[in-house]
């Protein structure tokens, strides 16, 4: 048997503007090869018809995505009022259809503030949420509907504008917490307003502090530096005599790792280097994980 090659050291992060009809691990797939390692994952999944940014981990920053998957998500689309589709987007077959020509301009943006902030969510069953074991889009394939808790997520910004031209289309814009689901966003405002509706052209435009700015096409990845990966935890930076401690995974008191808050912390040591990721410990702080260098 071939022995095994150990992948090469690349570390970082990667922000991919993705296509549409691409899954996130086609994505990952893809980005195997071109970038040369096998070390990748996301931080968080985006629909296939959708595009924009998903944020890939490379190397030793794929044990740092589950400090990204909880960022906040911003996007943009348009929702169609007065067509339900079995997949609440433009890529379901259509369900229903309502006569919305009287809903209002005033009415749309009343429904829409009413569902901003924290309101309680259903899963679509087109979606990657596993209840029981099974994946609801595996059992949604099989032509099966089972019923889903509704979970808490929080709409920041839910901003909307008549597009010209086509009567009943409203472009969305959307800052939101990690878990939301657009295209319920979507149905739900129509069901708000006594009809229906569905989500087409969804782009993500923000993961946290990633940007759509900060975006490339897989072909042409960008290596961002693995520090990237936590900008967004609270930050300390360690002595050389703390830095040892910290690079041999010791349990520190917060005093001595010089941390306040409830963390999780990212500690560097005075070059910059990320050495570790601490979170609370009843003794103080331990490492959730320790970057080798």
């Amino acid at each position: 048997m071939a022995r095994r090659r150990p992948d090469p050291g690349i570390d970082g992060v990667v922000v991919v503007d993705k296509p549409a009809g691409w899954t996130s691990h086609d994505v990952v797939a893809k980005s195997r090869g071109i970038i040369g390692t096998r070390k990748i994952g996301h931080s968080g999944t985006l629909d296939p018809d959708a595009t924009g940014v998903l944020v890939l981990g490379v190397g030793k920053a794929t044990r740092l995505l589950r400090f990204m998957t909880e960022l906040p998500k911003s996007y943009v689309g348009e929702i169609v009022l007065g067509i339900e589709t079995s997949t609440l987007d433009s890529s379901g077959e259509v369900l229903a259809v309502h006569d919305m020509s009287q809903v209002s301009a005033d009415q749309v943006r009343a429904a829409a503030v009413d569902l901003t902030g924290p309101i309680m969510q259903v899963p679509p069953m087109v979606s990657a949420v596993k209840i029981n074991g099974r994946r609801l889009h595996e059992l949604a394939r099989e032509g099966k509907e089972i019923d889903r808790p509704p979970r808490p997520v929080t709409i920041h910004r839910f901003e909307l504008e008549a597009v010209t031209g086509e009567p009943g289309v409203w472009r969305c814009e959307v800052d939101c917490s990690s878990g939301t689901y657009i295209r319920t966003l979507a149905a739900d405002l129509g069901a708000a307003l006594g009809g229906g509706a569905h989500l087409r052209n969804l782009r993500r435009t923000a993961v946290g502090g990633f940007t759509i700015d900060d975006a490339h096409p897989m072909e042409q990845p960008v290596l961002l530096p693995i520090e990237s990966a936590v900008r967004h935890l609270p930050s300390v930076s360690a002595s050389d005599e703390v830095a040892v401690e910290v690079g041999h995974g010791r349990v520190l008191s917060t005093e001595r790792l010089g941390v306040t808050g409830d963390g999780p912390w990212a500690v560097f040591d005075r070059a910059g280097q990320l050495l570790a990721v601490y979170e609370p410990n009843p003794r103080g702080a331990k490492p959730s994980l320790v970057i080798p260098r």
